[in-house]
């Protein structure tokens, strides 16, 4: 085990230096004067938490919260630090606040479920697309110059770059027109035509209806097709009203049995 006497390296010239209270702490039983230590130590690096926290500024969630989940990352941190290995503090906190950060990012700031590979995919196009875009006015680099940056086939590239999009998801309330008569993005989508529904009715009632008799097959054509009256077609046949209607309801009978017939 290291001496205790000796000093570990500061990795930041502005961390504060709580060598000695950690030593302490390490020695302290569970009791009351451990938990003031322990919240005196947070406290201290608690500025160190939120200057990582920055870092993430930009990317869906808000600097408080950020600083919120850096500071749980930091009272991990200062539970779990051994002083005895001799590494400075700053060392071993910095990752596992980073970590708890981007924890944070990959569970709770997707609007769609990724996988955590597609996830990792994402990030690694993402910083091989802000490397290669340094300096460079042309625009997104190809998915072959983001694959060959980030080491990545480019199939994996092209899943990447799907995942960019599923980070955040638009309102369907949001307004996409840019004008004062504007129209939601909800407006812009499609629906199934109910008419195909009577497209797949007819096509599968039409070998039936060409069973059935002529003067039948005329009736309900009058009055299904071309929306005419009972009275008219019993005019035009020179049939009863009362007869034209007891022909269609018989016809319409038999043939929702034998469409039913079929389908079964």
């Amino acid at each position: 085990m290291p001496s205790r006497t000796t000093a570990p390296h500061r990795v930041h010239d502005d961390a504060p230096d709580t060598e000695q209270a950690f030593l302490l702490l390490a020695d302290l039983p569970s009791g009351r004067r451990h938990d003031s230590l322990r919240e005196e130590l947070v406290e201290a690096w608690l500025p160190m938490a939120e200057r990582i926290a920055g870092r993430f500024r930009g990317r869906g969630e808000s600097y408080e919260d950020l600083c919120q989940v850096a500071a749980l990352g930091l009272v991990k941190a200062v539970d779990r630090f051994d002083p005895g290995r001799g590494h400075a503090f700053e060392s071993y906190a910095v990752p596992t606040i980073t970590g708890e950060i981007k924890r944070h990012f990959r569970d709770h700031m997707w609007s769609l479920h990724v996988p955590r590979r597609v996830q990792d995919l994402r990030n690694r196009v993402r910083t091989a697309c802000r490397d290669l875009s340094r300096g460079v006015a042309d625009g997104l680099p190809s998915v072959g110059e983001i694959a060959e940056q980030a080491h990545l086939s480019k199939e994996d590239v092209r899943a990447g770059l799907d995942a960019l999009g599923s980070f955040s998801a638009l309102s369907l309330d949001a307004d996409v027109s840019q004008g004062q008569d504007g129209y939601c993005l909800g407006d812009t989508l499609g629906a199934c035509d109910p008419a195909l529904d009577t497209v797949v009715d007819r096509e599968a009632v039409k070998p039936r209806l060409e069973a059935l008799p002529e003067r039948e097959r005329a009736i309900l054509y009058m009055r299904f097709f071309k929306d005419m009256t009972q009275s008219s077609i019993a005019e035009q046949l020179g049939i009863s009203q009362m007869h034209v209607s007891r022909l269609i309801s018989r016809c319409c009978h038999d043939l929702r049995d034998a469409v039913l017939e079929d389908a079964a």
